[in-house]
């Protein structure tokens, strides 16, 4: 089956508050790396189990500018119903940030690639690109981001293939952190809703949510989240649309 139910922002989206910050390391003339891996009990994208309710690992690399131009390559193993067999998910993120009257913009691209994806029949497509956009403003001990990620038509977000027309998707998000004062401890949470119909909706739109929280000392970072949808998906023997609470034990290097 293939990637009838989503994957990463989503490399951003969800992955990102459940791996542990990374601390730059300066490789002069501007340039500097971060990188980091995670285990989570349940890697979902957009509400979305990736790994039928099961364990993931995940790993990130990042080189920036001073600039503000970034590369990043993120990546996690899955399940092979998310995308025609494969069981890995790889992102090659590229983009801009930049901060201006105290509100940070940051714009790139996503694409999400499924190494050892099967073509299942001639002309089937898995790997597809996703622009993004956010901006982001702190609020005293809060932070506040709206994030739109849309994906242009593409034969691999189709419906079926190969007979189907190319389609596009729509994710627009929100969502609030905030570390407590004099604490490692952090909160977060997140509202999001995808537009279809694409395989990127299950079909048909919906919503995601969820809350969670996190604990840092030195370069880990442990968290705990609740997450949700207000859809049913059963590729599997599982829902893995339907509601659970994913822990993460992260490393920063």
């Amino acid at each position: 089956m293939r990637k009838s139910l989503l994957t990463g922002l989503s490399a951003v989206a969800l992955a990102t508050f459940l791996a542990a910050p990374a601390a730059a390391a300066d490789l002069g003339h501007g340039f500097s790396v971060s990188g980091g891996a995670t285990l989570v009990s349940d890697y979902r994208f957009r509400g979305i189990s990736q790994t039928n309710k099961d364990f993931a690992v995940q790993g990130t690399f990042t080189i920036s500018h001073s600039s503000g131009f970034y590369a990043t390559v993120w990546g996690s193993s899955i399940d092979d119903y998310v995308e025609a067999g494969s069981d890995q998910e790889i992102d090659l993120i590229g983009g801009y940030k930049t901060t201006f009257s105290g509100t940070t913009l940051d714009v790139g691209v996503l694409y999400y690639v499924y190494p050892g994806a099967q073509e299942l029949v001639p002309g089937w497509k898995s790997n597809f690109f996703e622009p993004y956009a956010s901006l982001s403003r702190t609020f005293g001990p809060v932070t506040a981001k709206v994030t739109a990620n849309y994906a242009p038509k593409q034969k691999a977000l189709a419906l079926c293939q190969p007979g189907c027309k190319s389609q596009d998707n729509l994710y627009l998000a929100g969502d609030l952190s905030a570390g407590i004062p004099k604490t490692p401890i952090s909160l977060s949470a997140h509202l999001g809703h995808t537009f279809g119909p694409s395989y990127l909706t299950i079909g048909k739109e919906y919503t995601d949510w969820n809350v969670g929280a996190s604990y840092t000392t030195g370069p880990l970072t442990l968290g705990v989240t609740y997450v949700d949808t207000n859809r049913s998906a059963r590729p599997v023997n599982t829902n893995i649309a339907g509601s659970g609470v994913v822990g993460s034990i992260g490393v920063a290097f």
